[in-house]
């Protein structure tokens, strides 16, 4: 069975073809755009995994009997665990003073990579506080 041949097809205006090029130019505006929604996902995505971990960190480190050190190595493995190695190279733990209590700030660094190849990576830098305990 043959289908009827369209009309509007061979009516001889010249627009054979004009749906692929209506189709690559729609695609030029929303491949970009779908890209940017994608990489402000994986950003967003990032830093609040960054920032729950920094934060379970110090509160392990505040802990009585524990080092911020400790909470610097619990913050590594946290991240490790939930995103990838690459993002726990720089995690930084010290003591320090929060309204005048001493309390344990957790600090990390990591560069979140661009999804294309037009730019260069984010860098974030995310802190964890958690007041230190005080022995009984």
């Amino acid at each position: 069975m043959r289908w009827p041949r369209c009309a509007e097809a061979d009516d001889g205006s010249g627009e054979q073809g004009s749906a692929v090029v209506d189709f690559v130019l729609v695609l030029v505006v929303l491949v970009p755009l779908f890209l940017a929604i994608l990489q402000l996902a994986l950003v967003l995505h990032v830093r609040s995994t960054l920032t729950a971990a920094a934060s379970d960190g110090a509160r392990y480190a505040a802990v009585v009997d524990r080092e911020p050190g400790d909470g610097a190595a619990f913050t590594r493995r946290q991240i490790t665990g939930a995103l990838a190695d690459r993002f726990a190279r720089d995690v930084v733990a010290d003591q320090t003073a929060v309204d005048g209590a001493l309390a344990v700030r957790v600090r990390v660094r990591a560069e979140v990579p661009a999804l294309g190849l037009w730019g260069p990576a984010l860098s974030l830098e995310v802190d964890g506080h958690a007041i230190e305990e005080e022995a009984p």
